[in-house]
């Protein structure tokens, strides 16, 4: 999967604003670490109280780190990781979300996935999952 798929598949896993902030992070059109000002020269649109209120949510998401600026109130940000990371790490919550409300029936289906794979998708998900 290309670096632009795994972008908007992990944007779509997100709200609508949130997606915006975040494709402008993982983008680069905002360097690390970044404050709220830097994010409303991309959204300049957005309310810095709605651009501040949202960051902060990414922060507790686990999306965002948020550090104190010293000596003063504001913080920065900065991406927790990338797209790809963000979206790794969303599928194996799915997947264990999966399994506690199916157990073995869930099992199943992922093994019946896996028996309808050509070789590059098995190839690409041994990769994936760091069996190379």
């Amino acid at each position: 999967m290309s670096g632009d798929q795994e972008l908007e598949r992990a944007l779509k896993l997100l709200g609508p604003l949130e997606c915006r902030l975040m494709r402008a992070v993982w983008s680069g059109s905002v360097r690390p670490p970044f404050t709220v000002r830097d994010i409303r020269k991309v959204t300049p649109k957005l309310a810095y109280t709605t651009l501040m209120t949202t960051l902060s949510r990414l922060a507790e998401k686990g999306i965002l780190s948020q550090e104190r600026v010293p000596g003063q109130r504001a913080f920065e940000y900065r991406a927790a990781g990338s797209a790809a990371e963000f979206l790794a790490a969303a599928s194996r919550e799915q997947a264990n979300r999966m399994l506690e409300q199916f157990g073995d029936a869930a099992l199943a289906a992922f093994a019946a996935q896996l028996d309808e794979l050509t070789r590059e998708q098995r190839e690409r998900l041994r990769k994936a999952a760091g069996h190379e």
